[in-house]
């Protein structure tokens, strides 16, 4: 059985994959990219299905909740690496 720290790297490898900005960013387009973010209502929210989680006592509807917050999170993680990538190619070029 895989675990879930396995499941979710397997996970991020098929979103960077999958997600591709296509050509070169500007520095203005990648520096929106980077003030992406959760809501705070939306970071309160996973603080507590995080506890929940903890407790062991999270719902079928919240262990739903939770994966697609843990999904969303790994979209902006990838778009925010994109983003930083591209301001340092450019720097690298200037």
């Amino acid at each position: 059985m895989e675990t879930p720290t396995l499941n979710r790297d397997l996970g991020t490898a098929v979103w960077e994959r999958a997600i591709q900005l296509g050509g070169d960013l500007s520095p203005t387009t990648a520096r929106a990219l980077l003030r992406l973010k959760f809501s705070p209502q939306d970071e309160q929210r996973m603080q507590q299905l995080a506890a929940a989680a903890g407790a062991g006592t999270l719902t079928s509807q919240e262990e739903r909740e939770i994966d697609t917050y843990e999904q969303l999170g790994c979209l902006l993680d990838i778009l925010h690496s994109q983003a930083r990538r591209a301001i340092k190619r450019r720097r690298r070029a200037s």
